[in-house]
């Protein structure tokens, strides 16, 4: 998590969130390879076909025509996926301790990453300065919400669900962002993201499926 946050920033700074989002996607072929590596799992060739489909749709869906491509975001936009995925997968190998909750889980991991960036943070920033009540709602809202509420669900759905499976519902989060912005800010989609849209709602289903036959691991 210390790697994970720092690396996402760095790609909301240097890319366009449709660039990002595409990265971020890659995550469930990571995973999948990285599921070999650590857990001796045998490669489904069936969740990493969805995987690549996934990741294509969710292109479609956000990428732009005007989408720039930045080493200093790419780069950390695919340290990002692969730091996460090793998160997860080691999450899945290790399970809760026994005793602790799943907002424990989550909880404690985040305040250890907060720890451990406490100092290069002061280092390289400082104290924030100008800190009002706006500033301090808007960290209430990542801090609870976007952290350790969305962790605590994450984790609590690693222990039931295979890993590749489980990180295939990461496609969700684009293709949230992309249906809120038509329904809220009114903006359409053109029928090629409508494509993507439909493409990688499917793959996010199908791979949580069992493959139809043993014969497509190696």
């Amino acid at each position: 998590m210390a790697a994970f946050f720092p690396l996402l920033f760095l790609v909301a700074q240097h890319l366009p969130g449709g660039v990002a989002a595409t990265l971020g996607a890659a995550q469930p072929i990571v995973i999948a390879f990285l599921a070999v590596a650590i857990l001796h799992e045998k490669l489904s060739l069936w969740r990493v076909t969805w995987s690549v489909l996934g990741m294509i749709g969710v292109a479609l869906v956000v990428l732009g025509r005007n989408a720039a491509i930045s080493p200093l975001g790419v780069l950390p936009g695919l340290g990002g996926a692969v730091s996460m995925g090793i998160g997860v997968v080691l999450t899945k190998k290790w399970g809760r301790p026994e005793g602790v909750s799943a907002v424990g889980l989550a909880g404690w991991q985040l305040t250890a990453a907060g720890l451990v960036l406490l100092l290069p943070a002061l280092l390289i920033d400082g104290i924030p300065p100008g800190i009002d009540g706006k500033a301090v709602l808007g960290y209430a809202w990542l801090g609870l919400i976007g952290a350790l509420l969305t962790y605590t669900i994450w984790f609590a759905g690693i222990r039931r669900l295979p890993v590749t499976a489980t990180a295939l519902l990461g496609l969700l989060s684009p293709l949230v962002a992309a249906g809120l912005g038509a329904a809220i800010a009114g903006e359409a989609l053109t029928p090629l993201q409508l494509l993507g849209f439909a493409a990688a709602l499917i793959s996010m289903v199908a791979g949580q499926l069992p493959p139809p036959s043993t014969k497509d691991h190696v």
